[in-house]
C-alpha cells in the first residue's frame, strides 16, 4: 500500500514538472497584435537555422571541392551573401509554419525590394557570372581571352569584373556579365600554341610554287615559329588582281603574335623583290564614253 502511494506521489510530482515545462514552452512575448513569439517556437527557430547551417556547409563543400584555393576564397564571399539570404528566406518560411503571420513583412518589404532589385540588376548580373566562371573553370588567370574583338592575357579574376593586360599593355576591364551575353574565345584552353597566318597575294603569272617556297622559308627563318607542327602554304583563291596565298604557322606565345607577323611581312617582301615576286594592287579598267 505504501508502494502505491510512493507511486502515485512520483506520477504526480512528473506530471506536475512536465506541466511546468508546458507551460515554460508556451511562454510567449506579444510584439504586437499580430506578432506573438513563445519558448517553443524560439526553440524550433534555432534548431531549424541550425539544421540550415549544416546543409549550407555541405554545400559549399561540394561546390568549392575541385576549386584551386584562391577561388575559394573568392566564392566564399559570395556564399557568405547567399548563405545569409538562405537564412532570411528559412526564417519566414518558420514564422509562417509556427502560426506568425508575416504577410505584413511581406508588404511592407516589396515596393522596397523590388527597388534595390532593379538598381543592383546589372551587379547582380556581373556577380552570378563571376560564380559561374570560378566554379566551371573555363577562364584562368594567364589565359589569353577575345571578348568583342578585344585581345587580352587575364590578371585577375574578381567576382564582379574580369582584369586582363592588352598587348598594348593597357588594362582592360570585362564586366563578367558580358560573359554570359557573348561568345568568348579562350586562346589558351586547349594549350599554350596556336595557329597564325599571314595573308598575301602575287600577281597573275608569278611561279606559284616559288612563292610557296619563298613563303615557307619567310616562316622557318624566325625564331618564334615551332618546326612542330610545320608552317603550311595555302592557295586561297584567284582574285579580282591577285593569286591569295595564306602562310600558316604556329606561335608558343599568339600574346605576342603581333612580332613574329609583322617580321614575317618584311622578310616574305624581303624575298619577293631578290626573285622578282611581285605583290600587285588592285588595278581597275575605266572605259570613258564620249557623247
Amino acid at each position: 500500500m505504501i508502494l502505491q502511494l510512493d507511486e502515485i506521489e512520483e506520477k504526480i510530482k512528473e506530471s506536475t514538472a512536465w506541466e511546468k515545462f508546458s507551460e515554460f514552452l508556451n511562454l510567449h512575448y506579444d510584439f504586437s497584435k499580430d506578432l506573438t513569439i513563445s519558448v517553443k517556437d524560439v526553440i524550433v527557430i534555432i534548431t531549424v537555422i541550425f539544421i540550415t547551417t549544416l546543409i549550407l556547409k555541405v554545400v559549399f563543400k561540394l561546390i568549392t571541392k575541385n576549386l584551386p584555393d584562391d577561388d575559394k576564397s573568392k566564392f566564399n564571399v559570395v556564399f557568405g551573401y547567399f548563405r545569409w539570404l538562405v537564412y532570411l528566406v528559412i526564417l519566414l518560411i518558420t514564422l509562417n509554419a509556427i502560426g506568425v503571420n508575416v504577410t505584413a513583412v511581406f508588404a511592407a518589404s516589396a515596393a522596397l525590394l523590388i527597388g534595390i532589385g532593379l538598381a543592383l540588376q546589372t551587379l547582380f548580373q556581373d556577380i552570378i557570372s563571376g560564380v559561374f566562371i570560378l566554379i566551371d573553370q573555363s577562364v584562368h588567370v594567364g589565359d589569353i581571352i577575345e571578348l568583342d574583338g578585344k585581345v587580352g592575357r587575364v590578371d585577375e579574376i574578381k567576382l564582379r569584373t574580369t582584369r586582363a593586360v592588352t598587348i598594348d599593355n593597357k588594362v582592360l576591364i570585362i564586366p563578367n556579365h558580358l560573359y554570359l551575353t557573348n561568345s568568348l574565345y579562350n586562346w589558351t584552353q586547349n594549350g599554350t600554341t596556336t595557329r597564325e597566318s599571314v595573308k598575301v597575294g602575287v600577281a597573275y603569272g608569278s611561279d606559284v610554287q616559288l612563292v610557296k617556297k619563298l613563303l615557307l622559308k619567310a616562316a622557318s627563318s624566325h625564331n618564334m615559329v615551332l618546326k612542330h607542327p610545320a608552317p603550311y602554304v595555302f592557295f586561297d583563291n584567284f582574285g579580282d588582281s591577285s593569286l591569295d596565298f595564306r602562310l600558316v604557322f604556329t606561335l608558343n606565345d599568339s600574346f605576342q603574335g603581333a612580332i613574329p607577323k609583322s617580321d614575317i611581312r618584311f622578310e616574305i617582301d624581303r624575298l619577293f623583290r631578290e626573285n622578282d615576286i611581285t605583290i600587285p594592287f588592285p588595278q581597275r579598267d575605266i572605259h570613258i564614253i564620249q557623247k
